[in-house]
């Protein structure tokens, strides 16, 4: 441990991070007969020094405001002729965009001297005054500029990506939204698509490791919110820019012989198109991206060895092509100064065709007893409309925000798989249909106070998924012919929350409830020969709470509580089974049930003149854990690959961000992560496809994480930036995976008076990520290393007009 801890110290992580903070300040100035007070003089002051920072008039009636106010100490003086000046000293804070200082009296003849103070801070590093949201500019990421976001996020303080998942704290239970919502494209509560979203389309990314009461229960592991672009600035602008690439520049390992050649020199392409036109009461926007990639997606060398002493030796290999167009689009409408229309539509297509071989040998590779190759088309088409209303009352920041959002999903893929055997060769097909429809109606609210705020609002949405799995087999096919069958999944869920924020000059407090009725019902084929229909509900409080005590201006530390669920994505409990790989069975469970975590951390921040230290220590506790599960069945080598849930599990540790800026030319970023899983000893019987009962001992183990970014200012608006990545072993299911690491770099220099910007990038410079792994099921260990692309060399241009 001490060791870990050390490492900790000495070979931390990075990312560069952005967050500025400004407040918005209101009241009402009256005399003593409660009339209103028009065209008087508010000034607000600095209070070490009473210097003038802004200034303002009330309005008819006596209402005043104050906009872009950095959080500090502050004199707020009203004047008018024939009155009393009036002074009083508040300190702005930095939990409330919006602040309502009430009603300020002036009087006749008289003085009133009254000092009430707030301490808060500006925040300038991207880790907001809460502790629980970090908020990154993709802008500033070049050693990831042109790729996906999902690729944009590996260098992100406090998250790991493994098989195409985001981590948080090693942890893959995420809520993924985009600009604030649930999307189909990423998956509502999974994460499908982040690795085919452009970064280009990105403005910033937000972390939210402690979400209040205000966001759905769904994910324990905390909320990645993807914010797109979108500007509002006067008259008719945009951005243009188009990125190429080039991976698998060389054979990291040949392959087994007698297959098809792996992918080399991969191309990415991505133009991308942003417009916007505002004028008077008006604002459209559109954005525009289509990718195009070639992947080594997958290229994994595996050894199977069973308890009777058989040995199978086998290549995985994927060759993926993927074809990703987005068009988002909308407009804004302000039919006067407290009422906004929001009209907005995205559109996405998404392409993939995977042709792949799957080699298996005897032990010394002198004997293949099959070869397994398949094709993969599959399409996806996505369609969102939503419609937003808001309605701002005269008190800035009191709010009252409508929103209906439709989406429609439909998935369309098919199978192609041949199976070449010593004595005969087969072919499985499949065709899958699912069409999904989801419907969110929201109403929120928000009301500015003296000291904070309070939120409330309702939601309500309706979800349902159709699907059709036609199945054709070949001949000698592992798989039984009722395989195929239609399911209709139904999700219902209406929720109400509360939340309150309050803050003096010591403390802070944010507390929430929210509640949530979650109905689901599960309605499978009459005639599936192991599942029947099946669902669940609960109705049960998710209560937020944070305490914050400021030791300083600029130091701070807060403990938080909150509890998450963790609902059962429907590709997880979906009846019908799919090859992982010919001898791998993937097979849905519609008994499964949602996993509950209560979770407490700590955490603490102090801010210097050029940096900071974020620090946090958690605890995780989740019951009725979701976890995939391998058994085999007796006299068969075929893998089951099943979702169960395997009861209680821990997971806890610490992390730290430092930044810090050393010289005008240059600044870095570093973080570590330490934690530690455990999953209590369990026994679940896998049903598929006949009854298997599998028991696992106590799992655990201790892990951690480190990442350094660095940022070179060079002449003539040029900038250079590396990235380090180091990850530690640690637990997947039934198993471990190896240690991993990568340098990234990137270069950007702007050119043609700022408007135009030209970056070079490479990742994993030195061909380092290829993790191994190793399973231990019911009656055999499998280890494997997979040699996929991860060495991509980007260039990019984009023009801002």
């Amino acid at each position: 441990m001490l060791r870990s801890l050390l490492l900790i110290l000495i070979f931390p992580a990075l990312v560069q991070a952005q967050n500025v903070s400004s407040i918005g300040i209101s009241g009402m100035v009256k005399d003593t007969k409660k009339a209103a007070v028009a065209y008087a003089n508010v000034t607000l002051k600095a209070q070490k020094d009473s210097v003038f920072v802004m200034g303002t008039v009330t309005n008819d009636a006596g209402r005043f405001t104050l906009s872009n106010i950095k959080s500090g100490n502050y004199i707020v003086e009203i004047s008018m002729i024939g009155y009393t000046t009036y002074k009083q000293s508040y300190t702005v804070g930095s939990l409330s965009a919006f602040l309502d200082l009430g009603v300020f009296e002036l009087k006749e003849d008289a003085r009133l001297l009254t000092e009430v103070k707030i301490t808060g801070e500006a925040s300038a590093d991207g880790i907001s005054g809460k502790l629980d949201k970090k908020t990154f500019n993709l802008a500033n990421n070049l050693t990831q500029s042109g790729g996906s976001v999902l690729q944009a996020m590996q260098n992100l303080p406090g998250v790991t990506v493994q098989d195409g998942k985001v981590q948080l704290r090693g942890n893959d239970k995420i809520a993924v939204l985009i600009d604030g919502k649930q999307n189909a494209v990423t998956g509502f509560g999974s994460q499908t698509g982040l690795d085919n979203i452009p970064a280009s389309a990105i403005e910033r990314i937000e972390i939210i490791n402690n979400p209040s009461a205000r966001f759905d229960a769904n994910g324990n592991a905390g909320i990645i919110n993807i914010i797109y672009k979108k500007n509002k600035q006067e008259g008719f602008n945009g951005k243009i820019g188009l990125t190429s690439g080039l991976g698998a520049v060389w054979v990291r390992k040949e392959n087994l012989p007698g297959i098809r050649p792996q992918y080399q020199a991969t191309p990415k392409i991505n133009p991308s198109l942003s417009v916007n036109y505002r004028k008077n009461k008006v604002n459209t926007f559109l954005q525009a991206d289509w990718l195009y990639t070639q992947t080594l997606n997958r290229n994994d060398f595996a050894e199977r060895v069973y308890d009777d002493g058989t040995v199978i030796k086998q290549q995985v290999k994927r060759n993926r092509t993927t074809t990703f167009s987005t068009v988002k689009t909308g407009v804004d409408w302000n039919p006067d100064d407290n009422n906004t229309f929001t009209f907005s539509a995205y559109l996405n297509r998404e392409k993939i065709l995977d042709r792949g071989d799957i080699p298996y040998f005897n032990g010394d590779l002198s004997v293949r007893s099959r070869l397994w190759q398949f094709l993969e088309d599959e399409v996806k088409y996505t369609a969102t409309g939503a419609a937003l209303y808001q309605h701002k009352f005269a008190q800035p920041g009191h709010l009252l925000n409508a929103s209906f959002n439709y989406t429609f999903h439909r998935e369309d893929e098919k199978y192609f798989f041949t199976n070449i055997m010593p004595t005969f060769t087969g072919e499985d097909a499949f065709k899958l249909l699912s069409d999904e429809h989801v419907a969110d109606l929201s109403v929120d609210y928000f009301k500015p106070l003296k000291h904070g705020r309070i939120e409330s609002g309702v939601k309500f949405r309706r979800r349902t998924i159709l699907t059709d799995m036609q199945f054709i087999p070949g001949l000698n096919s592992p798989l039984d012919v009722n395989a195929g069958g239609w399911a209709d999944y139904k999700e219902t869920i209406p929720a109400v929350y509360s939340n309150y924020v309050f803050e003096n000059r010591n403390f802070e407090i944010e507390a929430g409830l929210r509640f949530e009725y979650v109905k689901v019902d599960y309605e499978v084929n009459p005639n599936h020969n192991t599942y029947k229909s099946d669902g669940y509900y609960y109705f049960r409080p998710f209560p937020n709470l944070r305490l914050g005590y400021k030791l300083g201006e600029k130091n701070k530390v807060s403990i938080f509580y909150n509890e998450r669920v963790d609902r059962p994505n429907e590709v997880d409990i979906r009846i019908f089974p799919k090859y992982d790989e010919p001898e791998v069975i993937k097979v849905g469970n519609p008994t499964l049930r949602p996993q509950f975590t209560k979770n407490i951390e700590l955490g603490h921040k102090l801010s210097w003149a050029k940096g900071s230290l974020y620090s946090a220590a958690y605890y995780k506790l989740t019951n009725a854990t979701i976890t995939r599960i391998a058994t085999t069945v007796p006299g068969n080598t075929l893998i089951y690959n099943i979702f169960q849930n395997a009861g209680k599990s821990q997971n806890r540790g610490a992390e730290v961000t430092l930044q810090q800026q050393l010289y005008p030319w240059f600044s870095f970023n570093t973080s570590a992560a330490l934690y530690f899983n455990k999953i209590n000893a369990f026994t679940v019987e896998n049903k598929y496809p006949v009854p298997t009962v599998y028991s696992m001992p106590e799992e655990s183990i201790t892990s951690w994480n480190a990442k350094l970014n660095g940022m070179f200012k060079l002449p003539k608006k040029a900038e250079i930036q590396f990235s380090m990545v180091y990850l530690a072993p640690d637990i997947i299911p039934q198993g471990k995976i190896s240690s991993r690491f990568s340098v990234d770099m990137g270069l950007k220099k702007q050119i043609q008076n700022g408007k135009g910007e030209l970056f070079l990038n490479g990742t994993d410079l030195f061909n380092t990520l290829n993790p191994t792994k190793e399973i231990r099921g019911n009656g055999f260990t499998l280890t494997s290393t997979d040699y996929l692309e991860t060495q991509v060399f980007r260039l990019g241009y984009s023009y801002k007009f």
